[in-house]
């Protein structure tokens, strides 16, 4: 059974797109597999880990085809195919518990697994909510706030990252418990008020298929479950049960005390006094004085690195500790030229916002170093 012949680029962009989510190692081998559904004119591409489904389907008209699914390894499938020359024709076939794989005088023949196996994730429940947006604004939501989300935290739903549906307003915010990472986009239609917590995994997915253009993008809420639909790619994902800490409490209004700073001038001082600090810990102490910052790292072995930065600050003297690493990942996924430090006293959290994005809050609790 023929499932296609096409260019190999035709086939491999859409198989890249939905194998991202395959586990290397699984308890279930089918879930390595990616299913493949041929109809008359579709071929349907799809792969699952049970929490996360991603599909494409697109246009392969074939003359006397036959319905025909099967499953065959994602990995290996990959691999053969950018192993093979660009503008190399591949020829897919199914017969007898193998696909063979063809290219010019190339062979493979790889194992399958009957399709009826495969445990595919369909949309359940009515759709509560449907909301578009271009893809570039959404991918630049998710990664203003994705770094803040914890790893494997026992608070599972920490795991994850909120999505808030408030009006014409789509927020996002995501927390480990020691920082915090909120921004927001505009809607050109409005919606019911609703929350859902997206898993790492997703998120994460969404970031390497969503592309940084005005392409359009629908998201689709059920009780649980989000569907993200775009162009052809459609990504299912199971929702966190769980409920996230309240963020408006976590972030400050009142600080008086605040300075800008350009962000690569103090992202290279913290880059650069992070060396010596404690591998363990990683904290850096800011000393605040009039027009002056001093940031400094001392490790185990009493070495120490000091930095010193001019700032537009007047007020009192303050030193405060924090963990750099936490510094470093929001000065590395905002492309603002500045950045705007705000502080309440030696025990309170950092506020840093941008100029350019008034909505965006980055919030970091201090350590005691």
């Amino acid at each position: 059974m023929k499932l296609i012949q096409a260019k190999r680029d035709d086939l491999l962009k859409p198989l890249h797109a939905v194998s991202g989510i395959v586990e290397k190692r699984h308890t279930l081998p089918i879930l390595s597999n990616v299913l493949i559904e041929r109809t008359s004119n579709t071929l349907l591409l799809l792969a699952t880990d049970l929490e996360i489904q991603v599909s494409t389907r697109f246009d392969s008209p074939q003359d006397d085809a036959e319905n025909y699914s099967v499953t065959a390894s994602a990995r290996k499938l990959l691999e053969i195919l950018r192993a093979l020359p660009d503008q190399a024709v591949i020829t897919l076939e199914a017969q007898n518990n193998r696909m063979q794989v063809r290219s010019g005088k190339s062979r493979f023949n790889l194992q399958t697994l009957p399709a009826e196996d495969f445990p595919k994730l369909t949309q359940a429940g009515t759709t509560k909510q449907k909301i578009t947006t271009t893809q570039k604004l959404l991918r630049a939501l998710l990664l203003q706030v994705q770094y803040a989300m914890a790893q494997q935290d026992i608070r599972y739903y920490l795991n994850g990252m909120l999505l808030v549906l408030d009006e014409d307003v789509l927020k996002a915010i995501a927390t480990d418990g020691h920082r915090l990472a909120y921004a927001s986009i505009k809607l050109t239609q409005k919606a019911e008020f609703q929350e859902v917590i997206l898993p790492r995994k997703t998120v994460q997915e969404l970031i390497k298929l969503l592309s940084d253009t005005d392409d359009e993008v629908s998201v689709e809420f059920t009780a649980n479950q989000a569907k993200f639909t775009l162009g052809p790619i459609e990504l299912i994902s199971k929702i966190v049960d769980g409920k996230f800490p309240d963020y408006t409490r976590v972030i400050p209004t009142n600080y008086k005390k605040t300075f800008p700073v350009d962000r690569v001038v103090l992202q290279q001082a913290l880059q650069r006094v992070a060396i010596l600090s404690n591998e363990k810990f990683r904290g850096v102490r800011w000393t605040l004085t009039d027009g002056q910052l001093r940031i400094a790292c001392t490790n185990t072995e009493q070495e120490e690195a000091f930095e010193e930065l001019e700032v537009t600050y007047q007020g009192d003297a303050l030193d405060i500790g924090f963990n750099v690493t936490y510094l470093l990942d929001v000065l590395s996924n905002i492309s603002s030229p500045n950045v705007t430090c705000s502080f309440g006293d030696a025990n309170s959290s950092v506020l840093l916002t941008i100029v350019e994005d008034p909505e965006f809050r980055y919030v970091v609790m201090p350590m005691r170093i």
